[in-house]
């Protein structure tokens, strides 16, 4: 019995969490319960509950982690200064002449706007309400119009810089430190949250690739799916010269943000700054920051940025009890059984970590899961870049995949009652197909994400 507690807490955690309980509140209560019960049957140290209060202010004092409020500030100024839906609208006045234009403007924008915010659920329902009622009113397939937002939506897992991959950057260096350690060797090499940015371009763009294609070849094959469209005024000539340069503020400063972190001229946290205070440049110049307009865009900040440390204290406390109660020994002795078959062993975790997006966003799935696997992996020989893109990309897969994906229940909340629910189903059928696929092709060549980061740190 004393073995399984460890499972048991996980599964305690996934039941509470599907009961409806805030994500935080569950990891932390739950293992504390759990710790509670132990201490009275003499099973677990309450010695372990006092460092707590330094495992906490480690996390306030990991300056990584800085960047997560400057890159939320940069993404929801995009946002609600609607700066992103101008984007939009000035992409589809460029390419919506021509058959897909539409999707692609959305693929495009989208890809701009998750690589700001790096959270799937903001970028879903903006995507969602900006561009579902364009595309329908233009003629466009609802099941492959809901297919192209969802799956845009969640590109801020992947495409950087996010949110996603600082996360699962700080999280993988301390876990590729600890198995370094554990192999004896003391001056362990480190892995960086700009390394995992420089490993996620190629794929990212890969997969970008992927869904424009998807979209033009349908829309070349079935052209009724995915329809031009005129202006109201087929004779109104569209200015290209200033519909190309009213995209470039917003994509200069992505390009300005990851370009500085590969360049080495900024870290990741200095790049963070520079977009804040850059997007927050452009909304002034385009006038779309008033005093009220402000106050919401650092609300919503302050909003996303707690929700985030928050769910890290909770994950915190939840592996302290973990390990506590020999979870840590428990997934090594069962992974000591695969007699050292790597391949299978990030076969099963990738299976679990997809399952397990069924029911936890990244954010837990980065600071409970990844730091129990982690180390074991690594230990393994597995390359640190090369598992955090493969994570990512599998969150990626897990939120789009029906019936439980996360992007599906934030596209349906914002979509109009004319799309059914079956019809976002559909639609994101082949763009999981295309997600499996490359998840299958950097399994196959992992230099698609060590590669370039080899180049780079030379």
């Amino acid at each position: 019995m004393l073995e399984i507690l460890p499972l048991l807490m996980f599964a305690a955690v996934c039941l509470v969490l599907m009961a409806g309980y805030p994500v935080a509140f569950t990891l932390a209560g739950v293992a504390l319960i759990f710790a509670g019960g132990g201490i009275l049957a003499g099973h677990f140290d309450a010695q372990l509950l006092l460092t707590i209060p330094d495992r906490l202010f480690g996390t306030m004092t990991n300056t990584t982690l800085i960047a997560v409020p400057l890159f939320i500030l940069m993404g929801v100024m995009l946002e609600k200064s609607r700066l992103a839906e101008e984007l939009l609208e000035n992409m589809a006045k460029l390419s919506g002449r021509m058959p897909g234009g539409l999707g692609v403007s959305v693929i495009i924008v989208g890809t701009l706007l998750a690589a700001s915010t790096g959270i799937v659920g903001a970028t879903v329902v903006t995507m969602g309400l900006m561009s579902l009622p364009t595309m329908l009113k233009r003629g466009y397939n609802p099941s492959f119009a809901a297919g192209t937002i969802c799956a845009t939506g969640t590109l801020g897992q992947i495409i950087p810089p996010s949110i996603a991959l600082v996360l699962l950057g700080d999280t993988l260096s301390t876990a590729y430190q600890k198995a370094q350690l554990s192999a004896g060797i003391f001056n362990p090499k480190p892995v960086s949250v700009g390394d995992l940015f420089v490993g996620a371009i190629i794929p990212g763009l890969v997969l970008v690739g992927l869904y424009l294609a998807y979209v033009l070849i349908t829309a070349k094959l079935r052209p009724q799916d995915a329809p031009s469209f005129s202006t109201d005024n087929d004779d109104e000539a569209i200015n290209k010269g200033e519909v190309v340069l009213s995209l470039l503020p917003p994509i200069g400063l992505i390009i300005l943000v990851l370009g500085s972190i590969i360049a080495g001229a900024a870290t990741p946290t200095e790049a963070a700054g520079v977009g804040a205070l850059g997007a927050t440049a452009l909304a002034l110049f385009k006038g779309q920051l008033g005093w009220t307009k402000l106050k919401e865009i650092t609300r919503s900040t302050t909003q996303v940025t707690a929700m985030v440390f928050t769910i890290l204290i909770g994950a915190s406390v939840f592996s302290l009890v973990f390990r506590g109660f020999g979870g840590e020994e428990m997934i090594q002795g069962f992974f000591a059984q695969l007699d050292g078959n790597v391949a299978a062993a990030v076969l099963i975790v990738m299976v679990v970590i997809f399952l397990l997006g069924f029911i936890l966003d990244f954010i837990e799935i980065t600071f409970v899961v990844v730091p129990i696997v982690g180390p074991v992996l690594l230990g393994m020989g597995v390359d640190p870049v090369w598992l955090g893109i493969m994570i990512a990309l599998n969150l990626q897969t897990s939120f789009l995949t029906p019936p439980f994906g996360f992007a599906l229940f934030y596209l349906r909340g914002v979509a109009p009652d004319s799309v059914s629910t079956g019809e976002i189903y559909r639609g994101v059928i082949p763009f999981i197909m295309l997600q499996l696929l490359l998840l299958l092709a950097l399994a196959l060549w992992p230099e698609m994400a060590t590669w370039l980061p080899s180049v780079m740190s030379k």
